[in-house]
């Protein structure tokens, strides 16, 4: 069976692991922002980053994908 990768492009179990380490948080949730064009998303991801953190950290635990201002 083929594994489906989202939000960060991994697995789901290393999206958590990622998502877990705050380094790896910031920088991948303002790349993915980034990639989606988002610059709201990734002004608002370098200033409020401890906010960011634990939101993208709930939201990849709960469904894997990144929801707050990430579209």
């Amino acid at each position: 069976m083929a594994s489906k990768k989202t939000s960060y492009g991994f697995d789901r179990i290393i999206n958590i692991i990622l998502a877990i380490i705050p380094i790896t948080n910031i920088i991948l949730g303002v790349v993915n922002r980034a990639k989606k064009a988002n610059w709201l998303g990734v002004i608002l991801n370098i200033v409020l980053f401890f906010i960011f953190y634990w939101v993208d950290l709930i939201t990849i635990i709960l469904y894997d994908d990144l929801r707050l201002l990430a579209d």
